[in-house]
C-alpha cells in the first residue's frame, strides 16, 4: 500500500509541507530574547534538551518569551515535533526540525511523542522520497506501508535502533536513524 501526503488525515502532511515551504512565515521585527536559564536548569524539572510536540494547530513562535515579542512564524499543524531547548518561567524555547527557534507558551506543548519522516530528505520543487514503513524491527520484514518523507508519525516506543510508530490507520516500525524527533539511541517507552 502507499501512501502519500494528501492520503493522510485531511491537512496532516500537507500542513507540514507548508511549514517547510516557509508559507506559515508571519511578519515580525528581530527582537532579541531576555537571558533564559541555563540548559542544565529547568524550571519545570523535566530534562533538556527534549522533545515535544505541538499541542494546536496554530501555534506562535515568539522571537523571545512573551506576549510581547512579536510572532516570527506560525506553525499550523498539532503534533509537529519540536526540542526544547530552554526554560523561562512559561515559556519553552523550541528548535524545529529545519534548526528554526524561538519561545512557545508551555500550554500549548504536549508530553506525546511524534516524529517526522526523514524531513531532510525533502528538497523544494522536487518530490518527496517515498520510505517505508515495516511489519517488525528488521529490514527483511514485509512492508506495511510506503509514505514520503516529511509526514509525522506517532511515536509509541523506540529501543535505540528502531521505533514502534503509528501513520494515519498504519502502525509499523522505522529505524530510529529516519526520525527526527527521537534522539539517536534514545529509548522511548
Amino acid at each position: 500500500m502507499r501512501l502519500n501526503c494528501r492520503g493522510l488525515v485531511a491537512g496532516t502532511a500537507l500542513a507540514v509541507l507548508a511549514v517547510w515551504a516557509g508559507t506559515a512565515l508571519a511578519g515580525g521585527a528581530e527582537q532579541q530574547a531576555p537571558p533564559a536559564s541555563s540548559p542544565a536548569a529547568s524550571s519545570s524539572g523535566l530534562p533538556l534538551p527534549r522533545f515535544v510536540s505541538l499541542k494546536a494547530d496554530r501555534v506562535n513562535l515568539r522571537a523571545g518569551p512573551g506576549t510581547d515579542y512579536p510572532t516570527s512564524w506560525v506553525y499550523r499543524r498539532a503534533g509537529l515535533p519540536v526540542e526544547v531547548i530552554s526554560e523561562y518561567e512559561t515559556w519553552r524555547q523550541v528548535r524545529d526540525a529545519e534548526g528554526a527557534t524561538g519561545w512557545v507558551l508551555q500550554s500549548l506543548l504536549s508530553g506525546r511523542r511524534t516524529a517526522l519522516v526523514t524531513p531532510w530528505d525533502l528538497k523544494a520543487g522536487q518530490s518527496a522520497p517515498q520510505v517505508e514503513v515495516r511489519n517488525s524491527d528488521s529490514e527483511r520484514s514485509r512492508t506495511v506501508a510506503v509514505v514520503e518523507a516529511g509526514v509525522i508519525a506517532n511515536i509509541h516506543s523506540c529501543d535505540g535502533r528502531w521505533c514502534r510508530i503509528t501513520i494515519d490507520r498504519f502502525r509499523g516500525y522505522m529505524p530510529q536513524k529516519q526520525l527526527w524527533g527521537v534522539y539517536e539511541n534514545e529509548v522511548v517507552k
